[in-house]
């Protein structure tokens, strides 16, 4: 185990997943003795409480990580670009949340909650990637379902929420509602379509993110995280008028018959919780949870097959993944 208490940095400490990731810190067992504040102009000098001490946003610097050896990348992708070679020139482990740097040739993409091991190539790696967290419920749920029967076939129906977008995202999910009922024009920075009280398989042509990117992100994250036993589900992202929390509809086809029973029981364990009969998953319930909310249900066409019913906080997952992957990291420079 890891005894030894170290200097952590935020960069990104304003964003949404910055502020998760520093209430995480403060109430989880990471072991750091100390944690920086770091983000760009429009944050700097902001009052932030980090355990019992209040301290502030500060510029980042290269003097920012002197002695700090994990360096957690929130920000949005072009600042994590700009200025993580800081954090690695410094002997910083870099932990990159914003996904700038997944395919940069020494990122390792983990996630400690499934069972593919870290390889020994990827040991040394400087850069970690924490996993894309609708990929980390994906992989744990099917893994977990393959020990009840052999898996067939799966198919995952992912609603991602407008803080996948961060501040910004939500802000225009919540102004385009208020102008729909004040007959008012509708923004469109972000999604370049009509989000409200809407469904989008597609974002319009002047949106600067892509669904279908977002889509392959996961593919590929779900492939380098989950076992090989496990079949690669085909996915469908949907953006949802939601403002937090992932939800997902899973089909799974199981080689053989199996009892509802046999399978919520493989299912259930670390990091997901079943709902109890009666009960649906949902990203309101979701919200501020460590775990994964599940229900389940036969196919009323298959005896075979189930649809699995899931709810998880985009960013509690993510947090909680990037600083298992951190520790387990700093636990494998120890040894």
């Amino acid at each position: 185990m890891t005894d030894k208490l170290h200097r952590v940095a935020i960069v990104g400490a304003g964003t949404l997943k910055g502020k998760e990731l520093k209430e995480t810190l403060n109430h989880g067992d990471f072991p750091a003795v100390d944690i920086k504040l770091l983000d760009d102009d429009e944050s700097l000098g902001q009052l932030d409480a980090v355990g019992d001490e209040v301290t502030f946003v500060q510029a980042v610097t290269r003097e920012s990580f002197e002695g700090v050896k994990v360096a957690f990348f929130a920000s949005e992708e072009p600042f994590t670009r700009k200025h993580w070679t800081m954090a690695r020139d410094s002997g910083s482990l870099v932990v990159d949340l914003s996904y700038a740097l997944e395919n940069e040739k020494d990122a390792s993409i983990r996630s400690p909650w499934t069972s593919k091991e870290v390889t020994d190539d990827e040991l040394g790696a400087q850069i970690i990637v924490p996993a894309h967290p609708a990929a980390v419920v994906l992989a744990l749920l099917l893994e977990r379902a393959r020990t009840a029967a052999e898996m067939k076939s799966a198919v995952a129906t992912i609603f991602e929420p407008a803080s996948e977008h961060g501040r910004r995202g939500m802000d225009e999910l919540h102004q385009q509602v208020v102008n729909l009922f004040s007959f008012q024009p509708l923004p469109t920075a972000i999604y370049d379509a009509q989000l409200a009280f809407n469904m989008l398989a597609r974002y319009g042509e002047e949106s600067t993110r892509n669904l279908d990117a977002v889509e392959r992100r996961i593919a590929d994250h779900f492939q380098k995280i989950a076992s090989p036993r496990v079949p690669i589900p085909s996915l469908m992202l949907v953006q949802a008028p939601i403002f937090h929390g992932y939800v997902f509809s899973v089909y799974i086809e199981l080689e053989k018959k199996a009892a509802v029973g046999d399978l919520a029981q493989a299912l259930a364990g670390e990091h997901v919780e079943i709902a109890r009969a009666g009960e649906s998953p949902n990203n309101v319930g979701a919200a501020g949870e460590d775990n994964i909310l599940v229900s389940l249900r036969r196919d009323a066409q298959r005896d075979n097959a189930f649809w699995i019913w899931a709810a998880a906080d985009n960013f509690r997952i993510e947090t909680l993944t990037a600083l298992a992957a951190a520790k387990q990291a700093l636990e494998m420079r120890k040894s």
